[in-house]
């Protein structure tokens, strides 16, 4: 890499280490969509991370990933469609002036040049993001450098039984993808926020200890017998053993196993912009429960992201004027944890150095 390379790649890592609910991650993993959201022959327009950035996939089954604009006028390449060129390959050609483009991001034409006027269009191109699919999951490699490869392969998650997902759920959170992070894995809101008959009330708090480990790229609640009060897990019988994991830059899952049953609810987190996080909450299970009331746990799931949905924008009430926030001992534990390893991931990716999990295994107690 050169001077000017590694200049632009410490700058961009750099912004990680910019002030709670400011900054993004980068070389590094986001997930973007789920495999079966991205049709053949089909272009769709998401943004990541404030970038517009275009998916799609070619007849052929070839997923690729561009960034949204054309560089001749700016006109979104999505709103375009696939050109088969003469040699067979599939490129997106460009609504505007036709100007096209392939999946590596280089431009293979432009239709309104004439004969005799020389121009390397090939000297032309769009960023191309690293794109990679993994148990049905989507993955956009988002780099501070735009030349670099991956370093490492998307997450595997354990629990992805059961053939497709059981539930999808999605919805956007008015919030910078801190605060969404910070705001589900918070483990004392619960009575607050979620009072339903089927899950737990104020009345019901109790004090709780869990074991926490640190894992890759992030912690996890090491397993163990849900708390009494959860009553939603009293529809899976047996004697089910729960284990919820963290991993940045915005994946939060909970492997629940019931004898050789699996549930695993896997959330997430995909910042849009500074001020939007999308939030993608999928199912996966083998357990029989799912059989009978999907309907009824589908809605419970809505209700409760919605319900966390609303509490964000409650609390941007109070955000707008930049408040300091406080952070207490063991409930905010894990929100310590999740700032620390943003800084540690940035700080490795600027010094060329392995991530060093700051996280040291504890185990936390609070109320709820």
């Amino acid at each position: 890499m050169d001077d000017s390379a590694a200049t632009t790649t410490a700058k961009a890592a750099g912004k990680a280490e910019a002030r709670f609910g400011q900054g993004f991650l980068t070389d590094i993993w986001y997930f973007a969509a789920l495999s079966g959201d991205l049709k053949s022959g089909k272009l769709a327009r998401h943004e990541l991370l404030g970038e517009p950035v275009l998916l799609g996939r070619s007849s052929s089954g070839q997923l690729f990933a561009l960034r949204d604009i054309c560089p001749h006028r700016a006109a979104p390449l999505s709103a375009g469609a696939f050109h088969r060129e003469t040699s067979g390959a599939e490129t997106v050609e460009c609504p505007y002036h036709g100007w096209r483009f392939r999946a590596d991001g280089a431009c293979a034409a432009i239709p309104s040049l004439v004969d005799d006027q020389a121009m390397d269009v090939g000297r032309i191109r769009v960023r191309r993001y690293p794109v990679a699919e993994s148990q049905g999951l989507v993955f956009v490699w988002v780099g501070a450098d735009p030349r670099a490869e991956p370093t490492e392969p998307p997450p595997v998650f354990n629990g992805v039984v059961g053939g497709k997902p059981k539930l999808v759920d999605r919805m956007e959170f008015a919030a910078h993808i801190d605060h969404a992070v910070v705001g589900l894995m918070d483990p004392a809101h619960g009575p607050y926020v979620h009072q339903q008959w089927w899950w737990r009330s104020r009345g019901s708090q109790h004090e709780k200890a869990k074991r926490f480990e640190p894992r890759e790229q992030g912690f996890a609640m090491v397993r163990h017998e849900p708390s009494k009060n959860s009553r939603a897990y009293a529809i899976l019988g047996g004697e089910p053993l729960t284990e919820i994991t963290f991993r940045l830059p915005g994946l939060r899952w909970e492997h629940v196993t019931v004898g050789r049953r699996q549930v695993l609810s896997l959330t997430c987190l995909t910042p849009v912009s500074a001020t939007k996080t999308r939030i993608t909450q999928i199912v996966w299970s083998d357990h029989p429960a799912f059989l009978f009331l999907r309907p009824f746990i589908a809605a419970g799931a809505r209700v409760f992201l919605r319900q966390d949905g609303d509490m964000v924008n409650l609390q941007n009430q109070g955000l707008k004027y930049d408040p300091s926030l406080m952070w207490i001992d063991d409930a905010d534990r894990q929100a310590k944890w999740y700032q620390q390893l943003k800084r540690e991931w940035a700080a490795s990716r600027r010094e060329g150095r392995p991530f060093r999990n700051p996280v040291d295994a504890a185990t936390l107690r609070w109320r709820s």
